[in-house]
């Protein structure tokens, strides 16, 4: 499974259609974005990336946490979950990609 992160509208899903001579058609079809936002209703993260991982070869998620921490609890435990779903998939990613700026770098294995 390759796993793309990166900040938002920062370029992942470009880049991989580029990468891997993907149409948007596939794209819709083998992979799997913003999959952060599965994080906060998931009773069991480790079952979630289970899942994501076998389902899909290509898993994108939105980088969260990076900025201020939210005032509102529930949006606080959302960011948490989506953090450690993000390290989940990237511990069972064969490679980790994160595009910023458009920009891939190789975080695990390599460049597509």
């Amino acid at each position: 499974m390759i796993f793309v992160t990166g900040p938002l509208f920062a370029g992942k899903k470009e880049y991989v259609c580029q990468a891997l001579g993907w149409s948007e058609e596939d794209l819709s079809t083998k992979a799997a974005w913003d999959v952060q936002d599965l994080a906060v209703q998931a009773e069991d993260l480790e079952a979630l990336a289970d899942d994501l991982s076998a389902q899909y070869p290509v898993l994108i998620a939105t980088e969260v946490g990076g900025g201020v921490v939210p005032m509102d609890p529930a949006q606080r435990v959302a960011r948490e979950a989506a953090g450690r779903l993000a390290c989940l998939l990237a511990q069972r990613a064969e490679t980790v990609i994160r595009v910023c700026c458009g920009l891939p770098q190789a975080l695990k294995g390599e460049l597509l």
